[in-house]
């Protein structure tokens, strides 16, 4: 796909799009650009004249059981015509500001999907991860005290689905508070992933990048 300007890195930037949810991302950091955008490769139906007209309609995709919705939400699409691009552009600006209980989930799953695509991993090792942070999103959720969710509150759940010892946990959780005083434009969950696997790798118990 081709640059799109990106809000956070505040310059053109390559963009991914992600076929499972259809979102544009940013390559970068990782900001969705684009929810429920349109893959110009995928297969479209036409509802109107098949000849001049050009009224293309996508079936939907599929349905994704993590969120609320399961993924069946109403999206405004690319317009055809210059002339529906101002209309186009504030429906969108509007959906946008819409309420969406998935939304910060939603960023969490294609910062998984991005991270994966870029080690390469399989997809159930991407579906597995989709898992465990959904689980630990309900966790949190239900907790009777509803104080501030940090980040490095998923260290210690990370570390313990991996069967780390103490020292190597205590490792990486003073390592990624380290990591707060610099300006690292990744998302918190994979700078934790990322600390989780380097003090795996240093540590006597060392664990394949697949299982972290």
């Amino acid at each position: 796909m081709g640059n799109v300007y990106c809000l956070d890195c505040k310059r053109a930037m390559e963009v991914v799009f992600d076929h499972s949810a259809e979102d544009t991302v940013c390559s970068e950091c990782g900001l969705i650009l684009e929810l429920h955008s349109i893959d110009e490769t995928s297969k479209w139906r036409a509802f109107a004249n098949e000849s001049d007209d050009n009224d293309p309609v996508r079936i939907g995709g599929s349905t994704n059981p993590l969120l609320i919705d399961e993924g069946l939400s109403t999206v405004f699409s690319k317009p055809n015509s210059v002339t529906s691009d101002f209309l186009s552009s504030s429906l969108g600006r509007w959906q946008n500001r819409g309420s969406n209980p998935d939304r910060s989930l939603i960023l969490a799953l294609k910062t998984i999907a991005t991270m994966s695509d870029r080690l390469g991993l399989v997809a159930t090792i991407k579906d597995r991860a989709n898992e465990l942070f959904k689980k630990l999103e309900l966790e949190m959720g239900q907790s009777v005290e509803m104080g501030t969710i940090h980040a490095g509150d998923f260290m210690r759940l990370f570390c313990s689905n991996l069967g780390m010892n103490n020292q190597a946990v205590k490792a990486a959780q003073e390592a990624f508070q380290k990591s707060e005083e610099f300006d690292i434009r990744r998302s918190p969950i994979s700078i934790a992933v990322a600390i989780i696997y380097i003090v795996t790798q240093l540590s006597d118990d060392k664990k394949p990048l697949r299982d972290v």
